[in-house]
């Protein structure tokens, strides 16, 4: 395929991804300061990666990373500059790169009929560790008393990300095995 046509359609799919995430939150969560579980806005990108490689789809998962922090970014509760950037690394391009290494699963896993589901897993599993060491660092404060920071981060992240990883597998599956997307 064509440089021009990748890069049309890594616009378009990471566009697709962004209006997915603006307009189709399912749980709209005031209490959560981030993270909202959406209608497979990760599924855009994740399908990027399966359709054209790892550099392709680092590239759209790194542009989606830079559109969430401009269209959700949460400011942290940091008292240092080091510490700001890290979570807007793990929160933000870390969590939403990760998705672009999908197509590097999908190699891994000999592009046979499990991998596309396994490899959807592996990204989206990675975003929700990304968040979870976000939590550890930073978004602790927020932990009730006497709960630990891990379960708090583990819960919390949990809420938004075990359902956006269930979705993004069933919807990801079922858009390449209908051929709607073809490898």
């Amino acid at each position: 395929m064509k440089t021009t046509k990748k890069i049309a359609v890594s616009a378009i799919m990471t566009a697709l991804a962004t209006v997915l995430m603006l307009i189709s939150k399912l749980i709209p969560a005031p209490w959560l300061q981030g993270g909202s579980v959406t209608i497979a806005s990760m599924v855009p990108i994740i399908a990027v990666g399966i359709l054209f490689g790892t550099k392709w789809g680092l590239y759209s998962s790194f542009c989606y990373s830079l559109l969430q922090i401009m269209f959700g970014f949460y400011p942290p509760p940091t008292q240092t500059f080091i510490y700001f950037i890290l979570v807007v690394l793990l929160d933000y391009v870390f969590a939403f790169g990760v998705l672009g290494l999908s197509g590097m699963f999908y190699s891994l896993l000999g592009k046979k009929k499990l991998a596309i589901p396994v490899s959807s897993f592996i990204v989206t599993s990675l975003r929700y560790l990304c968040h979870i060491f976000s939590g550890l660092l930073i978004w602790g404060v927020y932990a009730p008393e006497g709960q630990s920071v891990l379960m708090y981060s583990l819960i919390y992240n949990g809420t938004y990300m075990v359902p956006e990883i269930i979705i993004s597998v069933i919807v990801t599956t079922i858009i390449f095995k209908s051929r709607i997307l073809k490898i």
